[in-house]
């Protein structure tokens, strides 16, 4: 009796949420029939680049870092990174920067600059150990200065590291700034895939235009014989080949970007000449021709 009673309340339960969601579909359809916010580009900058990940740890802001400063080194094109992560900023610590932003005379932001890359974070702004306590609102009244109240002019191309996950932030972004593309980032296992398939979905249908998929710590480096050894698994290729996009790198476990990450200097500023700096000026080419085909 108590299992059928659960599978009656169980079952009301999500018939109650089925019609409230369709509901809710009916007043979003009708929002959407009044039309979206009009996306309005950032003042000086050509091309935006969002580089998302569904889980945090993947080496999301790794792959910012070194994807920015390797096309500001190698591609003679003017390189802009955002930090989008208002709670986590990670980029002022990752690019070797802690100064606060002066003021140009039209009262806007200069952008930090370091390895050729023009960067912005809520990091500059705040105290190292200071934490923001802040709800929604102004999280994205937050965001909108960071973004449009910056002298980013002039800026080819601009990276947004955004926060893990797809949250208000992402789609504040994607509802207000017309996207060049977005860069997935995921590692092998699974757990990472599966959130990253979803990401992908809600990607398509909102028509982002997703440039590939780069997956992170995808191998370990035999010290032996040198060879490659898929330790976690080829969940990415087939992830790439399921939503029929390009798996654009396959970026290795190795201590030397972990490190140059903790201090501040990007791989490709570290050693120039590495695998793994290699591999990011290819990703950096990768994007400079998906700008072109289109």
């Amino acid at each position: 009796m108590l299992v059928k009673h659960l599978r009656r309340t169980t079952n009301k339960f999500f018939s109650s949420l089925y019609s409230q969601n369709e509901n809710l579909n009916e007043r979003q359809k009708k929002i959407m029939e009044k039309g979206l916010p009009k996306k309005k580009p950032i003042e000086g900058v050509q091309e935006i680049v969002l580089v998302v990940s569904g889980k945090g740890g993947v080496g999301k802001s790794t792959t910012s870092v070194n994807l920015a400063t390797a096309m500001a080194q190698t591609k003679n094109v003017e390189v802009g990174l955002l930090d989008a992560d208002v709670f986590g900023p990670s980029i002022p610590l990752m690019m070797k920067l802690n100064d606060s932003p002066l003021l140009n005379n039209d009262n806007k932001m200069i952008p930090l600059k370091n390895y050729g890359v023009k960067c912005m974070s809520m990091g500059f702004l705040v105290t190292e150990k200071s934490a923001v306590i802040w709800r929604g609102l102004m999280v994205m009244s937050a965001l909108d200065k960071l973004m449009r109240h910056v002298d980013w002019s002039p800026t080819y191309c601009l990276f947004v590291d955004t926060p893990p996950g797809t949250g208000d932030t992402l789609l504040t972004l994607i509802q207000n700034l017309p996207i060049s593309g977005v860069i997935m980032v995921t590692t092998p296992q699974k757990a990472a895939v599966q959130v990253t398939r979803r990401g992908a979905t809600m990607l398509e249908k909102l028509g982002i235009p997703i440039i590939g998929l780069v997956s992170n710590m995808s191998s370990v480096q035999c010290p032996q014989c040198n060879s490659s050894i898929p330790v976690f698994g080829n969940e990415a290729k087939s992830l790439a080949d399921e939503l029929n996009i390009p798996l654009l790198a396959e970026i290795p476990v190795d201590s030397d970007i972990s490190r140059g990450s903790d201090l501040g200097t990007p791989s490709i500023i570290s050693s120039p000449n590495s695998i793994q700096a290699n591999i990011y000026k290819k990703l950096a080419d990768d994007v400079l021709t998906f700008f072109k085909k289109r």
